[in-house]
């Protein structure tokens, strides 16, 4: 195992390769000095990682899309035959954990929330705190889904899909004051 801390614009991440699993970071990406980022990641343009959030690419990739944040505390995983894909404009919340999962452009995953391995969440969704999504769940485009387990509770309208890129654009700004 090699590791190395990176600084880029002087500030330092932990950022860590496994063998030949290393990290893809766009220049444009940003991962808070806490966070830990390893292994087979890929951090699109404009992506951001927040404060103690841990990346462990060690079995498949994660590819966190164009704009779209992973906020304090959260972990992502795979297994192995099953990788993690996160969309553009994408918010992960507070203390979210992803295992092996897709999640579709423009969709919120609120604070707490859970999602295990092949599910596929649609696009412009929002999931809502501490909800689970067991294994193999599909949950169609522009949903609201609650509980534990995660149910449908109601289609969003097209206003509502379309204020979810109010929380991507706020993260996509803030990470630029750090």
């Amino acid at each position: 195992r090699i590791s190395k801390t990176v600084a880029t614009h002087a500030r330092t991440m932990a950022i860590y390769s496994l063998g030949d699993k290393k990290p893809a970071i766009d220049k444009e990406a940003w991962v808070a000095p806490s966070a830990d980022v390893i292994g087979a990641v890929k951090l699109e343009k404009g992506a951001s990682v927040w404060f103690k959030a841990t990346l462990r690419g060690d079995n498949e990739l994660i590819t966190v899309g164009e704009n779209s944040n992973i906020q304090d505390g959260s972990v992502l995983h795979t297994d192995i035959g099953v990788p993690l894909t996160i969309g553009k404009n994408v918010t992960v919340g507070h203390m979210v954990m992803l295992h092996g999962c897709e999640i579709g452009d423009g969709s919120l995953i609120a604070i707490g929330s859970i999602i295990l391995n092949n599910v596929r969440i649609g696009k412009n969704c929002i999931i809502g705190a501490h909800t689970l999504i067991p294994e193999n769940k599909v949950i169609p485009d522009n949903s609201m889904v609650m509980g534990s387990p995660g149910k449908v509770v109601k289609t969003l309208t097209a206003e509502q899909a379309a204020h979810l890129a109010f929380s991507a654009r706020y993260y996509l700004d803030n990470a630029a004051h750090f």
